[in-house]
């Protein structure tokens, strides 16, 4: 399986960190935010990964070059100015090919192996990866069913982790151009195409500075 990384963001939440220095390239345990992502998607084999990048994009390509130094083979997708989360999917599904792939937010941290997610969707479109509410989010997004299955309601609801895996078909008919993934996942939610996993262990939606630098003395304890 292919990875994709969402990496095109301005980081405006993140300034005035992100004045100067992409998001994916800021520090966190001694190295940048988006190695992190690479170093683990590499030790579950999975080698092909494919970034989309704007903001900043050449001091991102400049640091990462083509992967070989993380074990990975980077693909740049290469946005004009940022769009969004289906419309940079949208772009880089030349890249990707026809099967499906997992999908990660530069702008997120997490110790979910992604080997223990299941090889296959099925009839699926997605499978998203929630996680435990954090403070900052305590109503969370979505609720999963004992047999994994997504649902908007009721509660309890967990936090997408903006980890999923993703068939090629949930944005493909889209036309070309920024737009969001959220609302093509819920109308996938409604007919029920959309599966779900639980991962029990740590996550940090790295959004502040605040947040980036609690990850910081966690990874460095």
């Amino acid at each position: 399986m292919k990875a994709m990384i969402l990496a095109a963001g301005y980081g405006t939440r993140m300034r005035p960190l992100t004045d100067h220095c992409p998001k994916p390239l800021l520090e966190v345990g001694g190295k940048p935010l988006i190695v992190h992502h690479l170093e683990r998607l590499a030790a579950a084999g999975m080698r092909d990964i494919v970034i989309n990048v704007s903001y900043r994009a050449e001091q991102i390509i400049e640091a990462l070059g083509d992967g070989r130094d993380h074990g990975v083979t980077i693909t740049w997708s290469r946005e004009a100015s940022p769009l969004e989360t289906g419309g940079g999917i949208r772009q880089a599904l030349p890249m990707l090919g026809d099967a499906p792939f997992l999908l990660v937010n530069g702008d997120v941290w997490c110790d979910l192996d992604p080997a223990r997610l299941p090889p296959s969707l099925g009839s699926d479109l997605a499978r998203l990866v929630v996680v435990d509410n954090p403070p900052h989010h305590p109503g969370g997004d979505f609720h999963l069913t004992a047999d994994g299955r997504v649902r908007e309601s009721p509660e309890p609801r967990w936090t997408y982790a903006g980890i999923a895996q993703i068939d090629p078909a949930l944005v493909a008919d889209h036309p070309a151009g920024a737009f969001a993934l959220a609302p093509l996942l819920r109308q996938a939610i409604a007919e029920d195409r959309i599966a779900g996993y639980h991962h029990p262990g740590h996550w940090v939606d790295v959004g502040t500075p605040e947040r980036l630098a609690e990850l910081d003395r966690l990874l460095q304890d």
